[in-house]
């Protein structure tokens, strides 16, 4: 898939990881549709990079298809979907005020997982539309994981189970769509200098650095970004999971 041809859907490009694919794929002479619940950001981004911008919940059924079929029709069809919404949540499974509170366990789950799927299977349907390329492709979809869904740490049941859900469903989607010419991979980050964690301060950061093995720092949104575009354009890259994690294993 060449980059300048490309016609992507981002998903919480509003800020974070998704904003910095966002202009890179713009950057690099992408079409790109932001997807996000933050109209205010979402719609400045969108201004600043020459992109289109939906507002939308991930969850929302109603509001996911209207979003993707504005995205279809403003860009005259999808051919990457990029899906960095989602959230971080932390509790233990019994904590100091009792067992974990089961409606933020579903919340994160609702988001991180059920809203990735549910914009990649409207995106993929869009996909099928598209005539095939000369390798036969007709769309990459590329969602986000987490190093968490392998090795969480204590107070991430929720989050590292939605993790793991996403790398779990990427294999049997890949095999799904493959009739289709879809590509489907998945990007398991480590800890990333987002708008997040620059909230909890210099020091916080500068610990969370220490444990990566090499480099010893946080990654950029932009090194997630550029793995991206490496996955839209490689074509023999199916069904995996890749970490972006400067060899980080979570304690």
């Amino acid at each position: 898939m060449q980059i300048s041809e490309t016609k992507a859907i981002v998903t919480g490009a509003a800020s974070g990881l998704g904003e910095a694919t966002a202009r890179a794929l713009r950057a690099a002479g992408a079409a790109v549709t932001i997807l996000d619940r933050d109209a205010t950001r979402g719609a400045a981004v969108a201004e600043e990079i020459g992109a289109g911008f939906q507002r939308v919940d991930v969850t929302d059924e109603a509001s996911a298809a209207a979003a993707v079929a504005a995205a279809a029709t403003g860009m005259g069809g999808i051919t990457a979907c990029i899906n960095c919404a989602g959230i971080a949540t932390g509790e233990k499974t019994v904590g100091r005020e009792g067992p974990h509170d089961l409606g933020n366990f579903r919340r994160t789950i609702d988001i991180n997982l059920v809203g990735s799927f549910n914009i990649a299977r409207l995106a993929a349907a869009e996909m099928a539309k598209n005539a095939p390329d000369a390798g036969g492709e007709r769309g990459v979809i590329v969602n986000t994981a987490s190093v968490a869904a392998f090795d969480g740490q204590k107070g991430q049941a929720a989050y590292a189970a939605s993790k793991a859900g996403i790398a779990g469903m990427t294999l049997p989607m890949a095999r799904d769509l493959a009739s289709l010419g879809i590509r489907v991979m998945a990007i398991a980050p480590g800890i990333f200098r987002t708008p997040m964690l620059i909230g909890l301060g210099e020091e916080i950061m500068n610990g969370l650095a220490a444990d990566v093995t090499c480099p010893k720092r946080l990654g950029e949104p932009s090194e997630y970004a550029d793995l991206v575009k490496f996955i839209l354009s490689c074509g023999y890259l199916n069904g995996e999971v890749i970490r972006l994690d400067g060899a980080l294993r979570m304690r």
